[in-house]
């Protein structure tokens, strides 16, 4: 009897019909792998390319308002970093980017020409954190010694949440789900 069936087998497993979907099947998830991975990585680039954007825009118009009212002590927020502010929270806006309610941040957090606006709203991680620095200086080497060029430096700190991650945890792959990209952009003060 066993010699019957023998035969049969090995005409069974021979055949090649069903090679193709076994292919298909150990072969999809790490397409989809790919796939993710490629949406996820150009989301990411994209994201930073605009991240980088607002930070230009923001630092080319604050150094463009004039610096005399930074040292005013009557207003808590002086014109031109509230100007500079409005700026980066509307470039974000108008990229679709959520500002993690950023306006609403309330008073910066001030240390010398330095502010930083930290919104704790509806972005994961830590959020998004501007710094706007009116006293940047950038060291330019001459041939008599080193030259001081005071501008205007804004760095812009925002949380990613990689979406490649829950797929990439079904392979037993894991790394961490957020990366904060911090972008900064400078301009040489005009007044």
């Amino acid at each position: 009897m066993t010699e019957a069936i023998t035969p049969k087998l090995k005409r069974v497993w021979s055949e090649e019909c069903a090679a193709q979907i076994v292919e298909f099947a150990v072969s999809l998830p790490l397409l989809v792998l790919f796939v993710v991975g490629i949406f996820d990585f150009s989301n990411a680039i994209t994201l930073k390319q605009r991240l980088i954007n607002a930070a230009r825009e923001t630092a080319r118009v604050a150094a463009a308002d004039p610096a005399n009212d930074l040292g005013a002590p009557s207003a808590p927020v002086p014109a031109s970093i509230g100007d500079a502010f409005q700026v980066a929270d509307n470039y974000l806006i108008a990229e679709k980017i959520n500002d993690c309610g950023l306006a609403g941040a309330g008073a910066p957090a001030v240390a010398g020409l330095t502010w930083t606006y930290t919104s704790t709203g509806t972005c994961p991680g830590a959020g998004i954190s501007l710094v706007i620095n009116r006293g940047c200086v950038n060291q330019i080497p001459t041939t008599p010694g080193v030259l001081n060029l005071i501008g205007t430096c804004v760095t812009i700190s925002y949380a990613y949440k990689w979406q490649f991650n829950n797929v990439a945890a079904t392979f037993g792959w894991t790394s961490p789900a957020l990366n904060t990209m911090t972008v900064t952009a400078g301009a040489f003060n005009e007044n």
